[in-house]
């Protein structure tokens, strides 16, 4: 555990919740998309056969998904200058519920609105979404970025993102 602790450069055994966050993550969606490819097969959900393909499944996603993060966390350790290493999980944790989170949202804000999903022309929805989606998730990045104890990282970020689309004038320091 110790090795562990300082190849994360753990400090304080609270962060450990972090990396057993993304591991649960990995797992989570190892199985929702195992799930997915197996309903796509003749396989009945009670045969033990489907449980085996299952676990297979989700083992190999599992260890294909920590692969890449890993490699990425390599690649953005510098880009990104974070303190310890164990802040980039947080960081991407961060980006997943964001991300979920302003999917999730958009779709009661415009039924709000009164675009329907079912009564509204696909051409007039999915752009309307598509065009919420961007300002929730801008707010929620914020939000959720705090949370997480990154809330420095995510204003940069968020600065960075909106300078290069041309609000540049918005973040004079």
């Amino acid at each position: 555990m110790q090795k562990f602790k300082e190849r994360w450069e753990i400090k304080d055994n609270w962060q450990l919740i972090f990396p057993i966050l993304g591991l649960l993550t990995l797992v989570f969606s190892s199985y929702l998309i195992g799930k997915y490819i197996l309903k796509l097969l003749p396989i009945t959900q009670n045969d033990s056969f489907y449980i085996g393909v299952l676990s297979a499944i989700i083992i190999f996603l599992s260890s294909l998904f920590l692969f890449i993060t890993l490699k990425l966390f390599n690649v953005l350790e510098t880009k990104w200058n974070v303190s310890y290493r164990w802040e980039l999980i947080a960081i991407f944790i961060a980006f997943a519920v964001t991300g979920s989170t302003a999917a999730r949202v958009s779709d009661p804000i415009l039924t709000f609105i009164g675009l329907h999903r079912d009564t509204t022309n696909g051409w007039l929805y999915w752009p309307a979404r598509i065009l919420l989606i961007f300002p929730v998730y801008q707010i929620l990045l914020i939000i959720v970025g705090w949370l997480f104890g990154q809330f420095k990282f995510f204003w940069d970020f968020e600065k960075k993102m909106l300078s290069r689309m041309g609000f540049a004038r918005f973040f004079k320091d």
